[in-house]
């Protein structure tokens, strides 16, 4: 069949659902829908489909968290309540059975992570597009869509596209839009489906980027650049300052790993906290407060500090380098004030005080965040309450679907939002038509 024939047949069936969007969303639930006997079309405008998971987790994509459903829920904070629903229909063990069924071994990590025993996250992605194709849904790349809207008079959608310079009107019964949000803009993400919603009356909360790096003005912050630390627990806060008072108005914590860049700093812990520091007012400080050592309590560090006082005479940086990598030792007498490095008999109290301060409290000024490009997900989106997610259905426009990173839902680093998408595509797919 030539282009013009297949673009002709397209347009010439009455699909039961088109799902804009061809990532892990839209993906996974062109298979389930389709499974169901109904006749699903799938348009992605990038040359192939799930661009994002291929990218994911250095390319050897997270696919969902070793955990239960609660879990999955609670790491999203009050908004994930609304996936217990979804997750019921699709839990984390069940993502993994698919997955293991469609030939993707899997492994868990120590952090709770799920891989592809592979690490390979193209063995992710083509098991998505192996599920829906032999259950027969269609799947068109480099299909731009230009428009959704509800057919006027009738029941259904009418879909406008271009594809291979081709214009092309495609109707259905319901529609599902699963475009994501404007995170790893590498991926084509633009924000497309945003303005699709709202008009159809949907209401969009503010967007901003998350699970990005954060970017520091501190000189001594970028000559740690490199260093890495396995486990700390950082928390994100956020001032409002005035000429009177300064207003805290947000504050998020996250523990475990930690990454210095030439920029600011990295890694999972900062880029949880991320959300916090995108898109804020010049007026505001923000500040990322890391605690060195986690384990261990102001009083346990003071005891620490007098017994190695009383058994060696030994230099502090020496001491410290026993607990905390060098480099970072060096920079914190530094920036205490003691860069002569004094021996421990010779320690003042006020410096003893300002170091156990440090490793508790160590304060990094952020000057904001490296933004969409390096962001994993978006914050914000589509009001989840305008969302029935017994079966992921507008509660404004019959027949309009939702699923995965367009709606108001971002969770930490982890297999996390993996799970949200493959769950809201679920619930969607088996409603479909």
């Amino acid at each position: 069949m030539n282009h013009q024939d297949y673009f002709g047949k397209l347009c010439s069936t009455r699909w039961d659902a088109i799902i804009v969007g061809g990532g892990a969303a839209g993906l996974w639930a062109a298979g389930t829908a389709a499974h169901r006997g109904k006749k699903v079309l799938v348009l992605e405008k990038n040359n192939k489909a799930g661009v994002k998971i291929l990218m994911s987790g250095g390319t050897r994509c997270n696919i969902t968290h070793h955990c239960d459903s609660r879990k999955i829920a609670d790491a999203f904070g009050k908004q994930g309540r609304v996936l217990l629903s979804v997750l019921q229909r699709l839990s984390p063990p069940d993502v993994v059975r698919e997955f293991e069924a469609e030939g993707v071994s899997t492994k868990v990590e120590a952090t709770g992570k799920v891989f592809p025993v592979s690490d390979r996250a193209i063995d992710v992605r083509d098991a998505v597009v192996r599920r829906l194709v032999r259950y027969g849904a269609e799947l068109v790349c480099g299909c731009a869509v230009d428009s959704v809207t509800a057919a006027s008079g009738l029941q259904g959608f009418e879909v406008a596209a271009s594809v291979q310079g081709q214009s092309i009107q495609l109707a259905c019964k319901t529609v599902l839009i699963t475009t994501g949000g404007l995170s790893y803009s590498g991926c084509g993400t633009t924000g497309d489906g945003y303005g699709w919603v709202q008009q159809m009356g949907h209401s969009i909360t503010p967007l901003k980027p998350a699970l990005t790096p954060l970017t520091s003005p501190d000189s001594a912050v970028h000559e740690l650049s490199g260093l890495t630390l396995e486990d700390v627990l950082v928390r994100a806060d956020v001032f409002s300052v005035n000429q009177t008072k300064s207003q805290k108005l947000e504050r998020r914590e996250s523990r475990g790993g930690f990454l210095w860049t030439h920029k600011g700093c990295s890694g999972p812990t900062c880029m949880n906290v991320s959300r916090c520091f995108s898109d804020r007012s010049p007026e505001d400080r923000l500040e990322l407060v890391v605690d060195l050592l986690p384990d261990s309590t102001q009083q346990e560090l003071e005891d620490w500090i007098a017994q190695e006082t009383r058994q060696s005479n030994r230099a502090l940086s020496t001491v410290l380098g026993n607990r905390i990598p060098k480099r970072l030792a060096s920079s914190i007498l530094d920036k205490i004030g003691a860069s002569y490095d004094p021996h421990l008999a010779e320690l003042p109290k006020s410096i003893r005080i300002k170091m156990i301060e440090n490793l508790k409290q160590h304060r990094i000024a952020i000057s904001g965040t490296l933004g969409y490009p390096k962001a994993e997900v978006t914050a914000g989106g589509v009001e989840v309450g305008e969302v029935n997610f017994q079966d992921m259905q507008s509660r404004i426009q019959p027949g309009l679907f939702l699923a995965g990173e367009i709606l108001d839902l971002d969770g930490p680093i982890g297999g996390f939002n993996f799970q949200a998408a493959w769950s809201t595509g679920h619930t969607a797919g088996l409603h479909l038509g």
